[in-house]
């Protein structure tokens, strides 16, 4: 599932960076966060999300970029402490490292995921 969709991950990094690009006020390093958090976001859905095609949807409104992913799945995600040697389960603990602010609304279908960056400019 995830090769089908890998196209559709990439198009919307790009799609992020160039908006974030275009828009300005935005470092190297906040442009790279907020690709790694969108990154974790869509793995999540298509992993966590009974969905093989989530919603990413973002915008900058002012010094605000706000990232959204959707999926189908009505089970909220919670962020975990996960042993030391697991290999998963610290995808919103880096969403939540990398970001100012994050949160999950709940929809008619499922959820939608979203994350807030501001600009530095």
């Amino acid at each position: 599932m995830c090769t089908r969709n890998t196209p559709s991950l990439t198009l919307s990094r790009q799609a992020l960076r160039d908006a974030m690009t275009r828009s300005g006020g935005w470092d190297g390093d906040t442009i790279f966060n907020a690709e790694l958090a969108l990154v974790e976001l869509v793995v999540n859905a298509w992993r966590h999300g009974d969905t093989p095609a989530p919603v990413v949807w973002f915008s900058v409104l002012g010094r605000t970029l706000r990232v959204t992913v959707s999926d189908e799945s009505d089970a909220l995600p919670r962020q975990r402490t996960p042993a030391d040697s697991a290999e998963s389960g610290r995808g919103l603990q880096l969403v939540a490292g990398l970001t100012h602010r994050w949160g999950v609304d709940p929809q008619k279908r499922g959820k939608s995921i979203w994350y807030e960056l501001d600009s530095l400019a």
